[in-house]
């Protein structure tokens, strides 16, 4: 017997896999609902998302839907949609290719040429930071403007304070990037070009709740788990409906939460866990009369008076008439959290009209906690687990939604040895 412990997307994806090797298996979830922090809404007529608001449709994730019932539903972005950067008092088109970067206004004439040397820098340091890394390889200018907004608008995150060896160094092995970042997108024809981003027609919350619905009653929601224990060669995994007994324990819960499940049977692991920062981010959807057609914006770290992070269209990328997400705060303004609802509200509309040209009214007002990925993950550096407990979370490896997926498909692998 497996049990396992959150049925967020990883902990789901976990059961599947399991039930698809054949494995003995219970998942148990705190709460009267499966997802974690993946959650649908219909509010005013339209399907609001809090956590992630979109996927991208890689071969895997089409047959994973198909395989969940879930393709009839599936509502792909139109081709071609632009991502945009807020710099210089507007927005600026996120070049894909290094034709259109070069003739783009992203950055200056003096950055792109500074991009030449970009192959002659010497590669990654694994103890250096993230931003040192990029502004030594692309300049001051292009990292600012550009990298800075994409790569840390995925945690939240300010590369300043984030580690190579702890955030970057595996992305840059999975894509071959040794040495440069340039050669390697040069071999592959200069261009950058991603699957198609997607969603649910009734929200991303429905990717979950099919997870859900093939575990049955292998699911066990508002069970949440008291305290694990030894227990012979296995481990005793208390909850309010009674113990049960297991051969393995994956925890695949928050960090703060794994910290303290951890704490009586490996109180060094708990409390190293629990150490790990989180940032804060406001979530405001707003509805928004627009010409505004793409993916979304992120707003360059240039512009520091901002306190916006970035804003989705689900307008123009999913047909959700007026609808746009604002991100607020993270780890360079986390003190915006703080403010009431409508104090948050009104600040994410008033920036908005200034990024964009165009008033809003908010629909929806919610706050998230993002694990940073920063240097406080040196804390779990080389920690070992007893045997038996594993662990399988966003925080712990690869983040993103693929690499839930991931994850889940080698720690069911490593558990059945199949």
């Amino acid at each position: 017997m497996i049990a396992v412990v959150g049925a967020g997307i990883t902990g789901l994806a976990l059961g599947l896999e399991l039930d698809r090797r054949g494995g003995e298996f219970v998942v148990f979830e705190a709460t009267d609902r499966p997802g974690g922090v993946i959650r649908s809404a219909e509010v005013d007529g339209r399907v609001l998302d809090w956590g992630p608001q979109r996927l991208r449709l890689t071969r895997k994730m089409e047959r994973l839907l198909d395989d969940l019932g879930l393709a009839d539903d599936l509502v792909v972005a139109p081709p071609g949609l632009p991502l945009w950067i807020y710099r210089g008092e507007r927005l600026r088109e996120v070049p894909m290719s290094v034709g259109r970067f070069l003739a783009s206004d992203i950055v200056g004439v003096g950055a792109k040429c500074r991009l030449l040397l970009e192959p002659f820098t010497r590669p990654a340091d694994p103890a250096e930071r993230v931003s040192t890394y990029f502004r030594r390889k692309v300049g001051n200018e292009l990292y600012e403007a550009l990298i800075a907004p994409l790569y840390g608008g995925l945690y939240a995150s300010d590369p300043e304070d984030m580690q190579m060896d702890l955030s970057l160094m595996h992305v840059l092995r999975e894509f071959g990037m040794r040495r440069s970042l340039l050669r390697p997108l040069l071999r592959r024809g200069g261009r950058i070009d991603p699957p198609p981003a997607c969603t649910l027609r009734d929200g991303m919350e429905a990717l979950p709740g099919a997870l859900a619905t093939a575990l049955g009653d292998r699911l066990r929601l508002e069970s949440p788990v008291l305290d694990i224990s030894r227990s012979g060669d296995g481990w005793q995994v208390r909850t309010d409906g009674g113990n049960l007994c297991a051969e393995a324990v994956v925890l695949t819960t928050p960090a703060p939460v794994t910290g303290r499940l951890l704490r009586t049977t490996a109180p060094d692991v708990g409390d190293a866990i629990a150490r790990l920062r989180y940032n804060p981010l406001g979530v405001v959807h707003l509805d928004a009369e627009t010409e505004l057609r793409g993916l979304g914006f992120q707003v360059a770290f240039s512009e520091t008076e901002r306190v916006l992070r970035g804003v989705t269209f689900n307008d123009s990328m999913f047909g959700r008439t007026n609808l746009y997400t604002a991100y607020l705060g993270g780890a360079r303004n986390p003190e915006v959290v703080e403010l009431d609802d409508a104090g948050l509200a009104a600040l994410a509309v008033s920036e908005f009209r200034h990024c964009t040209g165009y008033d809003a009214s908010p629909l929806a007002v919610e706050r998230e906690r993002i694990p940073a990925w920063d240097i406080s993950w040196n804390a779990i550096r080389d920690l070992e687990l007893p045997t038996g407990l594993h662990i399988a979370a966003n925080w712990w490896s690869r983040p993103g939604l693929p690499g839930r997926f991931a994850e889940a498909t080698r720690v069911a692998r490593d558990l059945m040895g199949r």
